[in-house]
């Protein structure tokens, strides 16, 4: 076996075989210096320190304090990245740098402070359609995150564009969060919501999309990758055959931001969405771009500050786009945070990560087939750093207990994807993730712990 080929990196030896009983662990740093930034330090932060563009998964590592600590008793390995990925020491620095020296209301404040927290709002927002390749900032709208996208889309566009009879094409690979937003407003608007089947590796089925598209097809909802098969479906194509009959095309970026290039113009998308905690940012902030002349006929589907230009009792008036989508205080410390994250992460040659990952998924898929019993769940070529899996006669939970005593997070469960995983006759499985700082040794471990399991009484 080969080990994946690392761009920028020195000395980085092969790992020995998965299961072989003389494993070196990972070398495990101290704690990265973490002392708190000054008032400067929201806007401070790249990858310090880092040459730019080149990329190792060692160097990215040392930039993450919650991956030297240790988890009973073990150096932690962290392969739960599809559900979050952890934060880097320059998106932490710079939560507590605002809240430390620039905390603010923004827009509305006239003092120095505010117009300093507006300006780092909005500089996050430019930095968001900048990453996405969007014509402007203009057409980002902050959300909570990827769910609460989807149900803008749903709650605005849908309920003034789907009437019954009217339908609404969504693969079964799709996480919930993309199919049960359009079965509850379908049920209101009385259109329906179509599944499109798989094929049996997990691709969706091409031959099936085009004969389900019709002049019916108000909106077709896709995912850029998916959370369970790791599944990249040919998303431009299928956007272009889409809006042959009219239809709106919903894009859900949640896993496909943190490995893929991402041009939201290039794929011709209607609304693309994506959460900043997959992209190794807060939790709880999320950003949707909505092409421009789609953004400009959304109506508002909240009310209160922000979102107003004027309001008396007899008239209210509202404020332009995008800012008409983001009623009330917005999570302003999450911007500034993912901000931080969008910095940071395009520090990196990206050619270079995606490059890193590839190998390392493959190396991954190769030690887990020495493992009795061990099924990985789809094989259509392309797939993200997702492997879903089973193991014979071992419940999933069973597989992510064993795994933790050994230091190791995997996720086990339906993975917020029964559709998919039924498509298989499973009910739950377990997940391994990676992301770019994980490594080889890091696979060798967690190989060697599920071979402990299956040698287990």
């Amino acid at each position: 076996m080969t080990t994946p080929d690392v761009v920028g990196s020195t000395d980085m030896a092969g790992p020995d075989v998965a299961g072989s009983e003389n494993m070196a662990g990972p070398d495990v740093a101290g704690p990265p210096d973490t002392a708190g930034p000054g008032p400067a330090g929201p806007a401070d932060t790249a990858g310090r320190g880092r040459q730019p563009g080149r990329f190792s998964p060692e160097s990215a590592r040392k930039d993450f304090p919650i991956l030297h600590r240790t988890v009973n008793g073990h150096p932690l390995v962290w392969l739960d990245n599809a559900a979050t990925t952890q934060k880097p020491r320059q998106v932490i620095e710079a939560l507590a740098g605002y809240y430390s020296a620039a905390n603010s209301n923004i827009h509305r404040g006239a003092h120095t402070m505010a117009r300093e927290a507006t300006e780092m709002y909005e500089g996050g927002r430019a930095a968001v359609a900048d990453f996405l390749g969007a014509p402007s900032p203009d057409s980002i709208v902050f959300v909570r995150g990827t769910t609460e996208a989807v149900n803008l889309v749903a709650q605005s566009w849908g309920r003034a564009n789907l009437g019954p009879g009217d339908d609404i094409l969504v693969p079964v690979l799709e996480h919930h969060s993309d199919i049960v937003p359009w079965q509850l407003i379908a049920k209101e608007t009385r259109a329906r919501v179509v599944p499109v089947p798989l094929l049996a590796d997990g691709q969706i089925d091409q031959d099936a999309y085009a004969d389900l598209l019709s002049s019916r097809t108000r909106l077709v909802a896709i995912s850029q990758a998916s959370n369970v098969l790791g599944t990249v479906p040919p998303v431009r194509e299928m956007t272009a055959l889409a809006h042959r009959y009219g239809a709106k095309v919903l894009v859900d970026g949640a896993q496909a931001v943190a490995h893929l290039p991402v041009d939201v113009t290039d794929l011709d998308a209607d609304f693309y969405a994506f959460s900043g905690h997959k992209l190794y940012g807060p939790t709880g902030i999320g950003a949707l771009y909505v092409k421009p002349e789609v953004l400009a006929g959304l109506r508002p589907w909240q009310g209160g500050g922000n979102m107003i230009d004027s309001v008396s009792f007899d008239r209210t008036t509202f404020a332009p786009v995008p800012h008409l989508m983001e009623a009330g205080t917005g999570h302003i410390s999450g911007v500034v945070g993912l901000l931080a994250a969008l910095n940071w992460f395009t520090s990196f040659d990206r050619a270079a990560v995606a490059a890193y990952e590839e190998g390392l998924t493959a190396y991954a898929q190769q030690a887990m087939a020495m493992v009795p019993g061990l099924e990985i769940l789809g094989s259509a070529p392309g797939r993200i750093a997702v492997l879903t899996f089973t193991i014979a006669g071992r419940d999933p939970a069973e597989i992510a207990s064993w795994l933790d005593r050994d230091g190791i997070a995997i996720r086990a469960g339906h993975h917020c994807a029964q559709p998919a995983l039924a498509h298989y006759g499973l009910e739950s499985a377990a997940r391994a993730s990676f992301a770019l700082y994980n490594t080889p040794e890091e696979v060798d471990q967690f190989v060697a712990s599920l071979l402990s399991l299956t040698q287990s009484s």
